[in-house]
């Protein structure tokens, strides 16, 4: 029965904190508040997690859900995948609020480095030309949808914002798929 709770306690901790990040931010966001959300007593969450940049780094074990390209056309692939990373931030928070702490602060950076080079890293593995570019390639692609994650949903500059999502995909892709199958000019 220990470990039930001990397991519902840790998943009430972790939604807590992915509430909290998303709204708050890193700086902003506290453990008090966290353990209030999560309904539990502070010291919980320092029990589990020893303190808010481990409870972060747990919070921010994010799946990109990047989408299964077997079959898809290669000069699609682009497009597919601009379409997906425009989706999945419009729609989870708390990715945005790992992108805004990863600007100042050096874990959330190496857990967003993580994330995009095993997970997307595997991706563009399996399209890349040559697998030894691969790493390159990935690292390409990170630069197009991160930076225009933090400049739409971070910074929010207007003309950004502004873009419907068939327009931003169409704007992302062509580099999308340059980073992914083209050659350097």
């Amino acid at each position: 029965m220990t470990a039930r709770r001990s397991d519902t306690t840790r998943a009430a901790i972790l939604a807590a904190a992915r509430e909290r990040f998303a709204t708050d931010g890193f700086e902003r966001a506290t453990i008090r508040a966290i353990a209030a959300d999560a309904s539990i007593d502070p010291a919980m969450v320092m029990r589990y997690y020893g303190n808010k940049e481990a409870l972060f780094a747990a919070a921010a074990d994010f799946d990109l859900r990047l989408p299964d390209l077997t079959g898809v056309p290669t000069g699609e692939i682009g497009t597919r995948l601009a379409r997906h990373f425009l989706h999945r931030w419009d729609t989870d928070e708390a990715l945005v609020a790992l992108l805004r702490a990863a600007v100042t602060k050096e874990g959330a950076a190496e857990r967003m480095r993580i994330i995009f080079a095993t997970q997307l890293g595997a991706l563009v593995a399996r399209h890349a030309p040559a697998p030894e570019e691969a790493p390159v390639r990935a690292g390409l692609v990170a630069t197009q949808m991160l930076g225009f994650a933090l400049c739409r949903y971070a910074l929010r500059l207007p003309p950004v914002v502004g873009l419907s999502p068939d327009e931003a995909v169409a704007w992302l892709a062509p580099t999308i798929q340059r980073y992914l199958t083209g050659t350097p000019d």
